[in-house]
């Protein structure tokens, strides 16, 4: 491993940091880099070429009389090579970086952050969310997403990635906002604009691997990789590498603290494989809370592992059990890694009562055989972040399609789930156009060249060969342009019909979620679900009193007061009549309704 003594002369390495980083005073501008590989290092700015001291260790320098807006590029024994630590690469990912002030942008508001608790997060991804696809487009939508009544607005990945689409999960150059969308001061204006409507802003990041095309961390030294580790996207990151686990941390603090992001959604954190004494994880836990004020840490992982939380530090986890309950019981859908859950009543109260499904029980499913998960009993609430629908579990499907495209669920199931997921006190996530039942899907999609295009499209095939509806000719190709554009939301869509219905309940049942003195209470130890007759039940008791969630999964109409529940009072909400106090029928549900009763006081 590399000695680390010479890699930190300040707490935040901001005085050595490696790339390009204007000096304080304004003279001029610092490069530095670090290769195993290179006796000679130069730095070409603006077109002219100057000589870089070596300092030992590997690292060169030079400090020269520019400043923000020059151009340049890093040339090793001659040959050119893009900066990885770029904070701007305006031309793609293989041309030239542009230097960048991150301290210039005038921030507007001081925002204090956000508690886990208190989010509602709405996933987004910048490109397809509106018509242009840029940062500053987003930005006017975010008065839409307060109204809405979303509390957190987490973008999918941005750093720089090779082409001009893709989901972004292809990064290759992790400092360098993606260029298509925008300049980095137009991302800080997206976040200082969420900040000021009471919004936390958080970033989808990946750790575990780099994209196949424009990644030139290898020209500077292989070290950053290790044969100890395999990843199904690319070389096994070395975290063990003080550069590589500086370039990972570093990262994380870029984000949080010159961009003021609140937080990050780590991806697939079960494939960040480490052998060091301190897994990076927790690492970066401890460099993330070490910043002051409330920053947020969470963790895709399917593994159920509590200890992400109780011992590495992290502070939520994404948890796909209870999307793929929720999903098999809709759709009754079994294929691949849904084969691993039964559906219905019963599996969602089991879920919901333990906060997952797998604590350890055998799983056997796409050719994986070992036990899964571990009991929950250590975590809280806020710390599952369940969803209905995300951009993997739509996008991963063949053609993209959501949940309300399935030609087996009906609007009635879409809004009894959304009452489901926005009335427990886990953290729920929406993912863009969710709120309103899209008509546009989410498809994979991306802007390889040549064999490298065709190569992703096949080894996409490869990895959902257990789903039957990736081998056919309706799959869209991912390299097509037509695929993004087809991606797009249609905002025209929000005042008609379904969609102008299911945004209305959104609207109502975020309010609720807010408001309401019950339900504002995000702990486990509050709630208890059951099932009978078709129907779940989740009963909400708090010393601010009681609230009833009954949703029928039959196919028949349900006597809610057949069932035996001990109803509270009033009616609160009702999936398709939104707020009201009376059902359509007294005491009948229809088939994928849902309604919350409640009372007032007392009961602990």
């Amino acid at each position: 491993m590399t000695p680390l003594s010479h890699l930190n002369s300040s707490p935040d390495g901001r005085s050595t940091r490696l790339g390009a980083h204007p000096m304080p005073d304004g003279s001029g501008t610092h490069f530095r880099l670090w290769s195993t590989t290179t006796t000679l290092a130069h730095v070409r700015v603006d077109g002219t070429v100057y000589p870089m001291t070596a300092l030992g260790h590997g690292r060169f320098e030079a400090a020269l009389p520019v400043g923000p807006g020059a151009r340049y590029m890093f040339v090793l024994d001659g040959q050119d090579r893009p900066d990885p630590y770029a904070l701007y690469l305006p031309s793609g990912v293989h041309g030239e970086s542009e230097v960048i002030d991150l301290a210039a942008y005038p921030w507007r508001h001081d925002w204090p952050g956000i508690a886990l608790a208190d989010c509602v997060f709405y996933e987004l991804h910048v490109g397809t969310f509106t018509p242009e696809g840029t940062y500053a487009a987003a930005q006017e939508k975010l008065p839409y997403l307060k109204d809405l009544g979303v509390t957190a607005v987490q973008l999918m990945p941005v750093a720089a990635f090779p082409g001009e689409r893709g989901w972004g999960y292809d990064g290759v150059a992790l400092y360098a906002p993606f260029a298509p969308y925008g300049r980095p001061e137009e991302l800080m204006a997206f976040v200082d604009a969420a900040h000021g409507l009471g919004l936390g802003a958080f970033l989808d990041v990946v750790y575990n691997h780099f994209g196949p095309d424009g990644n030139y961390l290898s020209a500077y030294s292989p070290t950053y990789f290790t044969d100890r580790f395999a990843s199904p996207w690319g070389q096994g990151l070395d975290y063990g590498e003080a550069h590589m686990r500086r370039l990972i941390t570093g990262n994380a603090r870029l984000w949080l603290r010159d961009y003021h992001f609140d937080g990050l959604r780590l991806d697939a954190t079960a494939a960040m494989l480490d052998d060091s004494d301190v897994h990076i994880l927790k690492e970066l836990a401890q460099e993330v809370h070490k910043l002051g004020g409330t920053h947020l840490l969470l963790a895709e992982d399917h593994r159920n592992h509590p200890e992400l939380v109780t011992e590495d530090g992290l502070d939520g986890i994404w948890v796909d059990d209870f999307h793929h309950e929720v999903r098999v019981t809709l759709t009754r859908e079994q294929e691949g890694y849904y084969r691993g859950f039964a559906g219905g009543p019963a599996a969602l109260a089991q879920v919901i009562n333990r906060g997952w499904k797998y604590e350890g029980q055998f799983w056997n499913v796409t050719g994986e055989e070992h036990e899964r998960g571990r009991p929950a009993d250590g975590l809280e609430a806020p710390s599952f972040v369940y969803c209905i629908q995300n951009h993997d579990q739509i996008g991963n499907r063949a053609t993209g399609d959501r949940l309300s495209h399935h030609h087996d669920v009906t609007p009635h199931e879409l809004r009894g789930a959304a009452t489901l997921l926005l009335t427990l006190p886990m953290t729920p996530l929406l993912f863009q156009g969710q709120e309103w039942a899209a008509s546009t899907p989410f498809q994979f999609f991306s802007d390889h060249h040549g064999d490298l295009g065709h190569a992703v499209s096949e080894g996409r095939k490869r990895e959902f060969a257990y789903f039957s509806s990736f081998f056919g000719e309706n799959v869209p190709d991912p390299q097509a342009e037509s695929t993004f554009t087809a991606s797009k939301l249609d905002w025209s869509e929000l005042d008609s019909g379904e969609h102008a219905r299911t945004l209305a309940l959104y609207r109502a049942l975020t309010r609720l979620r807010r408001s309401d003195p019950v339900l504002c209470q995000r702990s486990r130890r509050n709630i208890e679900a059951g099932h009978g007759n078709g129907a779940l039940w989740v009963r909400t008791r708090t010393a601010a009193g009681e609230r009833l969630l009954v949703w029928n999964l039959g196919q028949e109409a349900v006597d809610v007061r057949a069932l035996n529940l001990d109803l509270p009072a009033q009616i609160m909400l009702h999936s398709d009549l939104g707020v009201t106090d009376a059902l359509p029928q007294p005491g009948t549900l229809g088939p994928g309704e849902a309604v919350l009763y409640g009372s007032a006081g007392g009961s602990a």
